[in-house]
């Protein structure tokens, strides 16, 4: 099996497998630092019953796992890259207090309905110290958080193959023509002046044909007609073919620009399609639309363009 079926096959999974690893990661630390802490309360003599550690550990991996893709979402709405660090590390900073206040809230609930069923009650502590304790601990974890998810997107990037815009053949320049050199002429007569020339018009951009994919050391070129459709991303915009995503550093406006305005619309503020692989439009309750091209994808039309893409399927 080649290394783009695989691909293939993990893209079409990815969702599950990025839940499974997580998943796994945390079930897994949970596991270990349950095993540890008994061993460290027999060690000290401590009287704790064998399931409260489980229950502690356990109650703390399982808000993070519902806590993770909301973490992800701000870091994809916030970037923490080099030209917008300092403007969006604060928000960070704010999204980790907030993020560690719904652990502690929700662990201590699981905690108590966990030590009610065993006719036990369980008892966090001073508040306010414990809040900070947990705080410290929770803003770290949220960088962990950061990092792995980071790592693992330049990896699949890589993976995937990231795209960039052929250069442009450099613009000849004209040789410099000379002209004869006048004979002289009697000063009486008067030298008719040179006709002003106008300047040449700018000329516009070429529309690109191909574009050059970098993937794991190795190029290919990839055609833009084969392009199905693009989504923006952050700094990037994330071209769509036949279920690969090829990530090219550009915002979407500036990349609309490069792209055939007869073979595309925009149907969102995030979205380009490509027109003759719109199958369907399915209104919304809320006047929006979903969009379902021919191999079944589904990509969401805002009102502000649906509209317009009527007018161009007609």
């Amino acid at each position: 099996m080649t290394e783009d079926k695989w691909l293939g096959i993990y893209l079409r999974r990815r969702r599950w497998v990025e839940r499974a690893l997580w998943s796994a990661l945390l079930l897994g630390s949970a596991l270990a630092n349950t095993i540890t802490t008994n061993l460290d309360i027999r060690r000290a003599g401590l009287r704790f019953d064998t399931w409260e550690p489980a229950v502690w550990e356990f109650s703390s991996a399982l808000v993070w796992m519902v806590l993770i893709p909301w973490i992800v979402r701000a870091a994809d709405t916030k970037p923490l890259r080099w030209g917008v660090l300092r403007r969006h590390l604060p928000w960070h900073l704010v999204f980790a207090l907030v993020t560690s206040l719904a652990h502690v809230l929700g662990m201590v609930a699981l905690r108590k309905l966990a030590y009610a069923t065993q006719d036990a009650v369980y008892d966090f502590g001073n508040w306010p110290l414990e809040l900070f304790y947990e705080g410290l601990k929770d803003v770290r974890s949220y960088a962990f958080i950061l990092v792995i998810a980071g790592a693992y997107r330049l990896f699949v990037w890589r993976w995937q193959g990231e795209a960039s815009l052929l250069a442009e053949p450099p613009t000849p320049v004209p040789a410099p023509t000379t002209t004869p050199t006048p004979t002289a002429v009697p000063t009486a007569m008067p030298i008719p002046a040179a006709a002003p020339t106008l300047a040449p018009a700018p000329a516009t951009a070429p529309l690109p044909e191909r574009l050059l994919v970098k993937k794991l050391g190795k190029e290919f070129l990839l055609p833009m007609d084969e392009i199905e459709w693009v989504q923006a991303c952050g700094n990037y915009v994330n071209l769509r073919r036949q279920q690969h995503d090829y990530p090219l550093r550009s915002s979407l406006g500036a990349f609309e620009q490069r792209l055939d305005p007869a073979a595309f619309v925009r149907v969102h503020r995030g979205y380009l399609v490509r027109l003759s692989l719109i199958e369907a439009i399915e209104p919304t309750e809320a006047g929006d639309a979903h969009l379902r091209l021919r191999d079944g994808s589904r990509l969401p039309c805002s009102r502000t363009y649906l509209e317009r893409l009527r007018q161009r399927l007609v």
